[in-house]
Formats: C-alpha cells, sequence, structure tokens
C-alpha cells in the first residue's frame, strides 16, 4: 500500500515567542529539525500546532515558512480544515498557492453534521484544492465520527487519499481497511497505536512524539513495513511510556514543555491551554532518555 505523504509525518508545533506571537525563526529551525531527524512529511497549523487559536494569516505565513524551510525534503501539509465549509475552501486555496503539497482537513467540530454533510464538506475542499487531501477523523474532539461508508464514498475522489484515523478502535481501522480502495492511505493518527494499526493495514503515523524521538519512531515503522515484528515490537514497547507521557496533559502542552526544555524556547501554549506541570515535563524527560537508550 502506498503512503502519498511519507511513512513518518509529524504534527508540528506552533512556536511562539515571549510575547505569545509566533515565532517564524524557531519554526524554521524546527520544521528542518524534524526533518533531519526522520520526518518525511510535516503537517502544519494542526490540533497539535494550535490551529483554533491562529489567525489565517497567521496559518498561511506557518505554511509558507515551512514549504520555504524544508523543500522538497518532506511533504507539507496544511490544515486547512474548520467548521466553516467557505473558510475552509478558502484557506485550502491559500494553502496550495503557497506551496504545500498536501491539507489535511479535520471533521467540522461543533455542529455536529450528518454524514451526508460531512461528504459534501469534504468533496468541496477536495474540488477546491489542487494538491493531495487528508481527512483527519477524531471523534474525541469534534463531535463527530467519519463513518466507513462515508470515508469509502469520499475515497472515489482523485484528490482524498488518505485519512489520519485518531479514532481509536482498531475493528473501525481494519474495516476501513476493508471497505477503502488499497490506494486510499490510513495513517495513525495516535502514536501508542501506530504499530498495531499498521499490522491490520496503516501506512505510517502523523506523529507528536517524533518531534523528541523521531529517529526511533521511523525505525520502528520501518522495522513493520520491512516484516521485522520483532523489532519493530521492541522499540514500541520501548517508546510506550514517551507515548504515554506525551498525552499526560491535554496535548500540545507537554510536547511543548519537553521542547521547551530540551531543545530550544518554543513559548507556552495560547490560552485557553496552559504550561505543563513540572511533573509531566520529568514525566517525559524519564521517558525519552529509556526510548533513545532502548
Amino acid at each position: 500500500m502506498t503512503a502519498p505523504f511519507g511513512r513518518v509525518l509529524t504534527a508540528m508545533i506552533t512556536p511562539f515567542d515571549q510575547d505569545g506571537a509566533v515565532d517564524h525563526e524557531a519554526v524554521w529551525e524546527l520544521a528542518k529539525h524534524l526533518v533531519e531527524t526522520g520526518s518525511e512529511g510535516i503537517v502544519v497549523a494542526g490540533t497539535t500546532g494550535e490551529s483554533p487559536t491562529l489567525s489565517e494569516d497567521e496559518k498561511v505565513a506557518l505554511f509558507s515558512d515551512v514549504v520555504e524551510a524544508v523543500g522538497d525534503r518532506a511533504a507539507v501539509l496544511g490544515g486547512t480544515g474548520t467548521y466553516d465549509t467557505a473558510e475552509s475552501v478558502h484557506l485550502t486555496k491559500r494553502a496550495c498557492e503557497v506551496g504545500c503539497s498536501g491539507v489535511m482537513a479535520v471533521t467540522p467540530y461543533y455542529s455536529r453534521p450528518p454524514q451526508q454533510g460531512l461528504f459534501e464538506h469534504f468533496t468541496a475542499i477536495a474540488d477546491a484544492s489542487s494538491v493531495p487531501v487528508l481527512l483527519y477523523n477524531i471523534p474525541s474532539r469534534t463531535g463527530r465520527l467519519i463513518e466507513i461508508e462515508t470515508l469509502a464514498r469520499l475515497a472515489a475522489h482523485e484528490r482524498i487519499v488518505a485519512v489520519k484515523d485518531a479514532v481509536g478502535d482498531l475493528a473501525f481501522t481494519t474495516n476501513t481497511r476493508r471497505a477503502c480502495p488499497d490506494d486510499f492511505a490510513i495513517y495513525s493518527g495516535d502514536d501508542i497505536l501506530t504499530l498495531p494499526m499498521m499490522a491490520v493495514g496503516a501506512v505510517g503515523i502523523v506523529s507528536v512524539a517524533a518531534h523528541l524521538a523521531g529517529e526511533q519512531v521511523a525505525a520502528m515503522v520501518a522495522a513493520a513495513v520491512s516484516g521485522d515484528w520483532e523489532e519493530a515490537r521492541r522499540l514500541h514497547l520501548a517508546l510506550a511510556p514517551l507515548f504515554g507521557s506525551l498525552f499526560a496533559e491535554p496535548n500540545p502542552i507537554p510536547v511543548k514543555a519537553a521542547l521547551d526544555a530540551m531543545w530550544r524556547p518554543v513559548g507556552r501554549p495560547r490560552l485557553p491551554l496552559v504550561a505543563a506541570s513540572s511533573e509531566t515535563v520529568d514525566r517525559v524527560k524519564e521517558a525519552l532518555a529509556a526510548a533513545r537508550n532502548a
């Protein structure tokens, strides 16, 4: 099965300066760092990038920054989905204009549209796009599941090529794989479920942990792809405490704090998110050290 955006994508945080503005220098540095440590794709202005608190112009500037920073070394997917179809279409067009190689469209949140509404929403985005579209199925955040029948209908669109599956249900992933064409890619949306999901047909991961352990995540995915399940399982088990620690508080609170402490300043999250507790930071540090020594 093909992986249209690569096997390991990182859902990139958005660095802020001390005043809470986007730190464009840090954006460049982080994007390059992610590619150098195993990411084949970068998702910009998604959940981990704090998209609800970013303005349209901030999102487009971020898209442009990352495209320029990584060039053709990695796929760059702009997070263009919102709960407003017209706004999503407009932002998708702007993402294409600044050179994104794909867009990610999350399920419309809050309004909880019916399945036909989801179908028409995503179709409108794909019709407006000149690049491939990654759907983002995360009912725990949006209040609405893209059902398997709807996914299968959407997979018939020439530009809807993949889904980020953050449903958290292996049976759902299994039945998605059975219902959709082989060339419709499934990406795990949860680091802890990457290996189990690859066993039933996922092609890779849209990762949070790859900010900190990109080489180890990439090695685990590569082992699974090559059929070395023993090595993939060893790496999965070594990484599992890190995966858990990064969701000890709502994402991206822990990963931003960890980067701030162990890489370079990336700022605290924008309200209504807050800074991580010292206990969470210590937990991430301990888990990362263990993973890197595995």
